[in-house]
Order: C-alpha cells, then sequence, then structure tokens
C-alpha cells in the first residue's frame, strides 16, 4: 500500500470510528495490518491520553501535542507535520507516510479523545518556542 492509500484508509477510518465513537475491532486489524507498529505505538498515545490540543485564548488558535517519553512534539495536522525524529527520518525519506504520533493526534481528534489545554494568547510565544527548542534538541 502506498503512502496515499495509507492517508485514505486512516481518513476513512477515523470518520466511521468518529461517527461511532470507538474503533472496532476490524478497524484495529485494519490499521495494525497497514501501519503495523506505528499504529500500536499511536495508539497506545491515545489510551494514555498523550494527545493535547492546546487552545490560545481570545484568539482560538490551536496547537496540538504528543506528548512523548522525553519531550512534547509539535504537530501541524494540516501539514502532515511532526517535530519527531522519526518524521524526519521516515516521513520525509518517503517510507512512511505519517509517523506515529501525527496517527495518534488523529486517531484522538476523530474519537474526541484527547486533552484540552486552554491558556491566554500571551503564552503562545512562549510556548512555541519551548516546543520549538525541544525539536531542536531531538
Amino acid at each position: 500500500m502506498d503512502s496515499r492509500e495509507e492517508l485514505e484508509l486512516l481518513e476513512e477510518v477515523c470518520e466511521d470510528a468518529g461517527r461511532r465513537g470507538e474503533l472496532s475491532d476490524g478497524e484495529v486489524e485494519r490499521l495494525r495490518g497497514v501501519f503495523g507498529d506505528r499504529f500500536d505505538r499511536a495508539w497506545r498515545l491515545v489510551e494514555e491520553g498523550r494527545i493535547k490540543r492546546y487552545v490560545f485564548q481570545p484568539s482560538e488558535r490551536r496547537v496540538w501535542i504528543a506528548v512523548g517519553k522525553e519531550r512534547e512534539y509539535l504537530l501541524l495536522p494540516r501539514a502532515a507535520y511532526c517535530s519527531c525524529g522519526d518524521f524526519y527520518f521516515r516521513v520525509v525519506d518517503g517510507e512512511a507516510a505519517l509517523c506515529y504520533h501525527l496517527i495518534a493526534q488523529r486517531l484522538a481528534e476523530a474519537l474526541g479523545r484527547f486533552e484540552e489545554v486552554y491558556e491566554g494568547d500571551e503564552f503562545y510565544d512562549d510556548l512555541m518556542a519551548e516546543w520549538r527548542a525541544q525539536a531542536l534538541e531531538g
């Protein structure tokens, strides 16, 4: 299955599961069959509540974050971007369509299984700088 087909499958499963509010056993197996270990790692992030959506107020800017073992990763779902090393080594090189953090974000958003964190706009620049610095350390 090529990258485009992987993305289409994930989109289809997220849409269907989102309507029901859960992944079926069949969907889990389909995703595991296509994404392998990346799905298992992504699902673990969702189950452990390690996907966050920051909402800055009053601007309503939204920033997605995946909480990793050692740092937080900045996610830009519309651009299919993640600040993790796997993104740079596997996704950019064309070996994978998405890193497991992006798979987790899409599943978490579809299922409504993420932590929403509200912050004032005055914290936006500082938090973005912190997340960018973590990406550079990685």
